[in-house]
């Protein structure tokens, strides 16, 4: 039987927290290893080494914004699924772009959490069937680069310049193995196959920027 999932779960509100854990617990795929109220708590969590397969976060945290956190659990490798009361076409265009791998409202029934889990988990994104339609649609973001993350962006424009993975590495300080798991996560998030779509979708979007 392969080892269980390690999640997380960031949010201020005992009693949420509590369900939560209370049906993950029932899931002998999925582990909840930690529990965190608020960014801080977080960060400490992060400076000492530990980390896992996915975050279920609050947007709305006491001392931080959510959103500003995503960037920072997904450089770990970290998948992210917010996790909200909000459920507006502006708070999921936010949502989108900040990078997050799934979104669910917290009125949703527990297996539809365990279904958004299990599948970022799988590499895929998790979103309500009303926003995917939207998103379909074009009514959340007409930009189609909309969903990656600053750094992602980053590595995107050195992709666009023709630059090679060692080469993105160098001027990132970062190393190839993690230009490599960005550019993966890139090309998942867009429904690419490689680095010459990423590329030619990117100089497409400068062309309808100018």
């Amino acid at each position: 039987m392969p080892a269980p999932l390690n999640l997380i779960l960031i949010d201020d509100h005992p009693l949420l927290r509590m369900g939560v854990a209370g049906y993950i617990e029932q899931e002998p795929d999925l582990r909840l290893t930690a529990q965190l109220a608020n960014a801080a708590e977080l960060r400490a969590w992060i400076e000492a080494g530990n980390r896992a397969d996915a975050a279920l976060l609050d947007r709305s945290l006491p001392d931080a914004d959510g959103l500003d956190l995503v960037s920072d659990l997904r450089d770990l490798g970290i998948k992210v699924i917010m996790l909200t009361i909000a459920d507006s076409d502006e708070e999921i265009s936010e949502a989108i772009s900040s990078g997050v791998d799934g979104y669910v409202v917290k009125s949703s029934d527990p297996e539809q959490v365990l279904a958004a889990i299990r599948s970022v988990c799988d590499g895929q994104s998790s979103f309500p069937l009303n926003i995917m339609q939207k998103m379909a649609r074009g009514e959340l973001n007409n930009n189609a680069l909309s969903a990656l993350t600053a750094r992602e962006m980053e590595i995107v424009d050195h992709v666009k310049e023709g630059l090679s993975n060692k080469a993105i590495a160098y001027k990132m300080t970062l190393s190839e193995n993690t230009v490599r798991n960005h550019l993966r996560n890139i090309m998942e998030k867009l429904g690419l196959r490689n680095r010459v779509q990423v590329a030619t979708l990117a100089l497409k979007e400068d062309r309808k920027r100018h």
